[in-house]
């Protein structure tokens, strides 16, 4: 694999993206077939891949299954399902079915997707591709709500961001560190909504509809899954933390309530300051959250889970630790990528310190100037210019907001920069359509709130 860039800190690093056009140079070369992959979810909804592999019993079995892993991979976490359907390929069926049953390399993504639609995890084979499925995709408008008084609220891994807003202006803000990830305590998490809510209300002479940006899955404002409650037990979640938000909702009062992924709110947030469609989402903070709005404008009721989406293809990439696979998102767009890069750039972390505050040490030595902190930044600009390459195979954007602590000060323009240098480089024609967004530096750390406030309507239906 030959690259016109490389990460300065991570020489070994193989994007995906190049990958994948290596792979699809070589079966243009070869004898060739057909393949479909496609995830079912909730409603009915079906998202495919269609491309072409080595045809089976021509000795390429490991390189179609190396290739189909990734993107079935993909499939799911960026797009969601509790079905995955292999057509085409019996070779690739048979691998895949073996990987995601209880046991296999992608157990933990087959139980978090069963646990998400509530139903059991399957693979399934379509011999003939003529019968494979079609797209059967849906959206909807959300946000843009601004009349009124309303709280925003959006919950990271290391800080809560809150605000009022007042027909479209936030007359107040704030941030405060907590650590939802290390508590095994519900009643902690509750605690924090619950007085950050409060702070909002106020500030307000009443409050008219409350909007949540959070990390995680969310259905019907339930919460599905989140890696904000990761220490507390199955039990618990079930008991106390599926209908948190609606709970503390009712405390502040009866009003509409909307909970979002913290992904989507960032992509809607751009397409409210752009007053533009196609946008996808980013915010690099604890996690890598994603989310996207089309072309019209709405969401699509994908995952957008991007944080478990590969992007890198090196047998030595970083683990995540919770799903145990390698080579994705969340060790390259988040703190995590951050303190991952900071041994090489010769900054010493205090091992004791939490990830945000490892974090805040090296935006410091960023701010003093410190040479290495500036190529940590540089080489995550690197993986985020080719795994762009990546995600276009899956999103049809043509603008990139990028938010989260991860870009904040020098370093986040410093990461935007390299990011385009790589698109020039590898990817012209995507460099031409596609332009990457940093907000203003007081949005990108509170700019989700705001928004997060515009996503409940004040009334059922057409409020004219």
């Amino acid at each position: 694999m030959r690259l016109k860039m490389t990460p300065p800190l991570d020489p070994t690093f193989q994007p995906l993206s190049i990958g994948y056009r290596d792979f699809a140079a070589a079966v243009r070369e070869s004898d060739s077939q057909e393949a479909v992959l496609a995830v079912e979810r909730g409603h009915g909804h079906v998202s495919t891949f269609r491309f072409s592999i080595f045809a089976d019993g021509t000795g390429h079995d490991e390189a179609n299954y190396a290739m189909a892993e990734r993107v079935a991979k993909t499939l799911l976490w960026a797009r969601g399902g509790y079905r995955l359907i292999v057509a085409g390929s019996k070779p690739v069926y048979e691998r895949l079915g073996e990987a995601y049953r209880e046991g296999g390399s992608r157990a933990f993504d087959a139980g978090f997707m069963a646990r998400v639609y509530e139903r059991p995890f399957e693979v399934v084979y379509i011999a003939d591709v003529k019968n494979a499925p079609e797209d059967r995709e849906s959206a909807s408008p959300i946000g843009r709500h601004l009349e009124g008084c309303r709280i925003g609220f959006d919950a990271g891994g290391s800080d809560r961001k809150v605000s009022a807003v007042i027909d479209g202006n936030a007359v107040y803000s704030e941030e405060v560190v907590w650590h939802p990830k290390t508590r095994g305590d519900p009643s902690y998490h509750y605690q924090g909504i619950l007085e950050a809510m409060k702070t909002a209300a106020s500030r307000m002479p009443r409050v008219d509809a409350i909007g949540v940006s959070s990390a995680g899955i969310y259905i019907d404002n339930r919460i599905m899954a989140a890696s904000l409650f990761l220490k507390v037990s199955d039990e618990d979640f079930d008991a106390h933390v599926k209908n948190m938000y609606i709970d503390v909702a009712k405390e502040i009062g009866d009003v509409p309530l909307t909970v979002a992924n913290d992904g989507d709110v960032t992509a809607l947030a751009g397409a409210m300051e752009l007053k533009d469609g196609n946008v996808l989402g980013i915010a690099m903070g604890t996690s890598e959250a994603g989310g996207f709005v089309d072309g019209d404008g709405n969401i699509t009721g994908w995952l957008n889970e991007l944080a478990f989406v590969p992007v890198d293809a090196s047998p030595g990439a970083a683990m995540d630790e919770w799903s145990g696979d390698i080579g994705c998102g969340v060790k390259y767009f988040s703190q995590d990528a951050v303190i991952k890069l900071a041994p090489a750039a010769g900054i010493a972390l205090d091992q004791a310190a939490s990830p945000g505050e490892k974090l805040k040490a090296v935006q410091k030595a960023m701010e003093a100037g410190h040479a290495g902190a500036a190529d940590i930044y540089a080489s995550i600009g690197v993986y985020l210019g080719y795994a762009l390459g990546w995600y276009d195979l899956f999103y049809d954007f043509r603008h990139l907001l990028l938010m989260g602590r991860v870009t904040s000060g020098e370093g986040g323009t410093i990461l935007a920069e390299k990011a385009k240098r790589v698109l020039e480089a590898e990817f012209p024609a995507l460099a031409k359509k596609l332009t990457i967004h940093l907000p203003d530096e007081n949005n990108r750390r509170v700019g989700q709130s705001v928004a997060a406030a515009s996503l409940p309507a004040l009334c059922e239906g057409d409020c004219a």
